[in-house]
C-alpha cells in the first residue's frame, strides 16, 4: 500500500490521484462486500475502480474511458456532470441539510416535489409517498394495497399477484415480490400472501405456432385463473413491471396489457405499475405505461427520479386510492429519511431539466429511434440473434441458437456473460440476464454516442462468439 496514502483522511483530489489500482482493489478486497457478487472470485481478479464521469462516460482509475451503456443502473438519466443538480445538493445542504416529515412537520424541496410530480405523472396521480429506493417503494406498495383494502372494509384482500421472474426489490419483502428464483432460494423466510403466474416472455416460452397476440392473451389470462383459484375477495393487487427490466427487458405482446387491465377492474384489483427502470423517459413517454397504453392505481418510482445522484423512491398514489388513505386515519409506516430535502431538491432540479431541455420528448422523436433502428439494422440478420426488442432508450438482444425457430442456446448464460465480459473489456457497459444483452444509455446520448455503443456492442460481441466457435 502507498505509505502516504490514509484513505480516512485524504481529500477528494489525493484519493483520485494518489493511489494506484493496485491500491484501490486491495482496500476494496479487504473491506468492501459488493452486491450480487462472487466475492472470492472478484477479490481475486481484481474490481475495475471507476473515479469519474461525464456525460456518458466512465473513466477508471488507469485512465481508460468508458461508455455507459446502461446508465449506471439503468438510473442516471440525464447523464454524468449536471452541474445543476450539484449546486441543488450544495444550496441544500447548506439551508437545511435534514429534516423529516414526521410529527406535523414538512419542508419546501418535497413541497415543491410533490407538486412537480402531480403535473409529470398522468391524472389523477396527485399524492406521493416517499422513501429511499425501489426496493423500499415496493414494500410501500404492499403497505398502501392492505391498508387502502382495510379502509374499504375489505381486509380478506391479502393477496397480492406477481410475475415469475419480475424484480422488484432485493428488501425481503421486494425479493419476495418478485419472482426470481435464485434470489428466493437464498431467502427461506418470505412475505405471506404473495404469489406468481409466468411472465409474457415470448420468444422464450411461446409455444410453435402461436402468434404474439395470442401468447398475449393466453399470459393475461393466466392472471384472471390466479384471482379465481384464490378468489376474488381475497386478493388485492397485481404488481408487475411494464417491460421486465432486469429480467431481460421483455416487452410483453401488444394484447398483453389490455387483457391484463380488464381483467383487474373485472375483479376489483388493484393494478401496480413498478416504474422504477421505465420511469421519466425511457422509453420515450414519461412513464412507461403510457407507452404500453393502460392506466395503473399505484407507481412506483425511483432511478429516474433524481437521476441517481442521490437516493430516492416514491409511490405515487392515484387519487381512487389516496383518498381512503388520506380519510381513514394513521397510515403506520415511513422511514428516517422519506422525503430527505436534499434529495427532493435534487430530483425536482433533474425533473426540471428533463422536462425544461425537452428530453423526454427527444428520445420519444429522436434518439430513442435511432438506436433501436441501429440495433436492428446491425443484429437483425445476426446469425446468433433472435430479437431484437425494445423502445427509446432500453432494448435487448436476444442471444440464438436457430433464430428463425426460436431456438436458444443451452448454455445461453453462458455466452451472454461472454459477450457482456468481453464488452466491458473493450470500455462499454452492456448488461445480461439470461441469454438476452441489454442496453439502457443515458438519455442525453447523442447519435455518435449512440453509433459508439453499437459499433462497439457488435465488435465485442462478434469476438466473443468467435472465442466460443460459435460464429
Amino acid at each position: 500500500m502507498n505509505q502516504a496514502f490514509d484513505p480516512i483522511t485524504a481529500t477528494v483530489q489525493e484519493r483520485t490521484l494518489l493511489p494506484t489500482t493496485a491500491d484501490y482493489r486491495a482496500l476494496d478486497a479487504a473491506h468492501h462486500l459488493h452486491p450480487f457478487s462472487d466475492m472470492g472470485a472478484l477479490n481475486e481478479a481484481g474490481s475495475r475502480v471507476i473515479v469519474k464521469a461525464d456525460g456518458v462516460y466512465l473513466w477508471d482509475s488507469d485512465g481508460n474511458r468508458i461508455i455507459d451503456g446502461m446508465a449506471g443502473l439503468w438510473c442516471v438519466n440525464i447523464g454524468y456532470g449536471r452541474e445543476e443538480l450539484a449546486q441543488a445538493a450544495y444550496r441544500q445542504l447548506r439551508e437545511l441539510p435534514y429534516y423529516n416529515t414526521f410529527f406535523k412537520t414538512t419542508h419546501p424541496p418535497v413541497i415543491a416535489l410533490s407538486a412537480l410530480l402531480s403535473e409529470l405523472t398522468p391524472p389523477p396521480f396527485n399524492h406521493f409517498f416517499y422513501c429511499n429506493s425501489g426496493s423500499e417503494g415496493n414494500d410501500t406498495v404492499l403497505r398502501i394495497v392492505y391498508r387502502y383494502w382495510a379502509a374499504q372494509g375489505k381486509p380478506s384482500k391479502k393477496y397480492v399477484i406477481a410475475r415469475k421472474n419480475g424484480y422488484h426489490g432485493s428488501t425481503i419483502a421486494g425479493a419476495t415480490l418478485g419472482g426470481m428464483a435464485y434470489m428466493h432460494e437464498q431467502m427461506p423466510s418470505k412475505v405471506e400472501h404473495i404469489v406468481h403466474i409466468d411472465q409474457p416472455y415470448f420468444f422464450g416460452e411461446a409455444p410453435e405456432h402461436m402468434s404474439p397476440e395470442a401468447f398475449g392473451i393466453e399470459r393475461a389470462r393466466q392472471l384472471e385463473a390466479k384471482i379465481l383459484e384464490l378468489g376474488p375477495e381475497n386478493v388485492a393487487a397485481f404488481v408487475a413491471e411494464p417491460f421486465q427490466g432486469a429480467g431481460g427487458v421483455i416487452f410483453p405482446p401488444s394484447s398483453y396489457w389490455p387483457e391484463i387491465e380488464r381483467i383487474c377492474r373485472r375483479y376489483d384489483v388493484l393494478l401496480v405499475a413498478d416504474e422504477v427502470i421505465g420511469g421519466f423517459g425511457r422509453t420515450g413517454e414519461w412513464f412507461s405505461h403510457q407507452h404500453f397504453g393502460f392506466a395503473p392505481d399505484l407507481l412506483t418510482l425511483a432511478k429516474g427520479l433524481t437521476s441517481g445522484y442521490v437516493p430516492m423512491g416514491a409511490v405515487a398514489l392515484h387519487e381512487r386510492v389516496a383518498k381512503p388513505i388520506v380519510e381513514n386515519g394513521e397510515f403506520n409506516h415511513g422511514h428516517t429519511y422519506s422525503g430527505h430535502p436534499v434529495a427532493a431538491a435534487v430530483a425536482v432540479a433533474n425533473l426540471t431539466l428533463l422536462r425544461d431541455e425537452g428530453i423526454v420528448e427527444r428520445v420519444k422523436h429522436d434518439t430513442g429511434p435511432y438506436l433501436q433502428s441501429s440495433l436492428r439494422q446491425v443484429f437483425g440478420d445476426h446469425p446468433c440473434v433472435g430479437e431484437v426488442t425494445g423502445a427509446g432508450l432500453v432494448a435487448a438482444i436476444q442471444l440464438a441458437q436457430a433464430p428463425r425457430e426460436r431456438q436458444r442456446f443451452a448454455n445461453g448464460n453462458e455466452i451472454a456473460l461472454a459477450c457482456r465480459e468481453r464488452c466491458f473489456n473493450s470500455n462499454l457497459i452492456m448488461r445480461a440476464s439470461g441469454d438476452r444483452l441489454m442496453l439502457s444509455p443515458p438519455l442525453v446520448v447523442s447519435h455518435a454516442e449512440i453509433d459508439e455503443i453499437v459499433e462497439k456492442a457488435k465488435r465485442a460481441i462478434d469476438a466473443a462468439l468467435r472465442q466460443l466457435k460459435l460464429l
